[in-house]
């Protein structure tokens, strides 16, 4: 763990559990560049953690301070998620300068990084999320390369096994807000969003059979963790 100080940083308010874990990519031309914007007083964004290409791990606000990641954002009737989440920063140039997949050394790293922070904070598996699920109309990282389905198999958020029989459009915004996309949105954006975390490589917006019965199944896998947890 690299220390690198970033003053975007303030207290988190009194009594808001810290229950969301949120990843990001960059979105810029290299790692360093990154590192130095989110300690810069004038750009006023930061993350708790940023992840290399090559595994390193930076950190520049501590879990129990507010770090100024995810902006205008909205998950499960909650806003402002800064307040209640940790912000994960992962290296890599984005959609704008050149959209790649992420390294396995990287992935590693990342994955161990998570594990942490779920075992110091009251996180469910269905509130580990990307920065587009949490502002869909605003933002698409980490992006349909990101390997979600190998850090939920690594113990790191949720992934369905087998899918249902897809059910029809009407049922599907109810469905996204199940799971916790805010449903005041045009579907086509929410499908987009839902895609890029739950259906590799996809970012169509196309409510196609597999991507309606992946929608259900990720309700029903979100429906169980709910379960696990009061059973806990």
């Amino acid at each position: 763990m690299i220390e690198a100080p970033s003053p975007n940083q303030d207290e988190r308010p009194a009594g808001v559990p810290v229950d969301m874990l949120i990843l990001h990519y960059t979105g810029m031309r290299a790692g360093r560049e990154a590192l130095d914007r989110l300690r810069d007083p004038a750009a006023k964004v930061s993350s708790h953690y940023l992840v290399e290409e090559d595994g390193r791990v930076f950190r520049l606000v501590p879990e129990h301070r507010r770090a100024a990641h995810a902006g205008i954002s909205h998950w499960r009737g909650h806003a402002g998620l800064n307040a209640r989440s940790i912000g994960v920063e992962i290296v890599n140039p984005g959609h704008e300068w050149g959209y790649r997949p992420f390294p396995a050394l990287q992935m590693a790293a990342v994955c161990d990084l998570c594990l942490g922070i779920l075992a110091r904070h009251p996180i469910p598996a269905r509130n580990v999320l990307a920065h587009s699920d949490v502002a869909p109309d605003r933002k698409q990282d980490p992006g349909e390369l990101f390997d979600w389905e190998g850090l939920a198999h690594n113990g790191v958020g949720l992934w369905p096994g087998a899918d249902p029989p897809p059910p029809g459009e009407a049922a599907l915004l109810p469905l996204l807000g199940a799971i916790g996309y805010r449903t005041d949105l045009p579907l086509s954006v929410l499908v987009t969003a839902f895609q890029r975390h739950w259906l590799p490589g996809r970012a169509d917006g196309i409510a196609d059979a597999p991507t309606r019965a992946r929608i259900a199944a990720v309700a029903a896998l979100c429906a169980a963790d709910d379960q696990r947890k009061s059973g806990a």
